[in-house]
């Protein structure tokens, strides 16, 4: 087995790297979390990370202990990917954007620049995140007690786009191949074809044909 690990990287030890793994310049990868005794994330002992073949981790990236990351999956510079996610094989995880714990991502997913994807979050195969997209998993932004059970991140069905600087609020169902329009504030649930834009997103139309993934080439 071969990989390139880059002599200013950082990889904790019991880190699983697969063949053909690159871990470049200041990465860190299988790095444990320091959480606040007030933080809602789950603390106990975490697995080590693992790193799919033909993974790569790019410069300034910041990989977690207890995620595991599938084949030939890309995270961007400066990305990070938090404790217990799960990534599909052919992800991409854009410069800058950040996956947070306890979140599933299936296989092809785009998540683009300085997205942000919350805590307890469910996107799907083949979804596409825009750059600077804000996804929300907290009604009571730290209020009350009742919160904690009811912190969900969205989740985002197979095929669904989701546009630059959308905000997608707590616990929504983004519906397969709809396509939320950029700068859209999403309130509540999106049907499967829907496309909807504006404050808050109301649906327009739906996804012509030969826009669904199984008319693409």
């Amino acid at each position: 087995m071969s990989y390139q690990v880059a002599e200013t990287a950082v990889v904790y030890p019991g880190t699983v790297i697969g063949d053909g793994c690159q871990i470049l310049d200041y990465a860190v990868v299988g790095k444990q979390p320091t959480l606040s005794h007030r933080s809602t994330a789950k603390q106990e002992p975490l697995l080590p990370l693992e790193l799919g073949p033909g993974t790569i981790v790019s410069t300034g990236a910041v990989v977690f202990a207890g995620a595991k990351l599938g084949e030939r999956v890309i995270v961007g510079d400066q990305a990070c990917v938090r404790e217990r996610c799960e990534l599909g094989d052919d992800v991409v995880v854009g410069r800058g954007s950040l996956v947070e714990n306890d979140t599933s991502v299936g296989a092809r997913t785009k998540i683009q620049a300085n997205a942000y994807v919350t805590a307890y979050s469910t996107l799907e195969d083949d979804v596409f995140i825009a750059p600077c997209v804000a996804t929300t998993n907290d009604n009571f932004m730290g209020r009350t007690e009742k919160r904690h059970e009811l912190r969900k991140g969205p989740t985002i069905r197979r095929g669904a786009r989701i546009g630059g600087a959308a905000v997608l609020l707590p616990g929504i169902e983004i519906g397969e191949e709809a396509f939320v329009g950029a700068g859209a504030i999403v309130i509540r649930d999106v049907p499967p074809r829907a496309i909807v834009v504006g404050s808050p997103a109301r649906q327009i139309r739906e996804v012509p044909d030969d826009e669904l993934l199984e008319n693409q080439l």
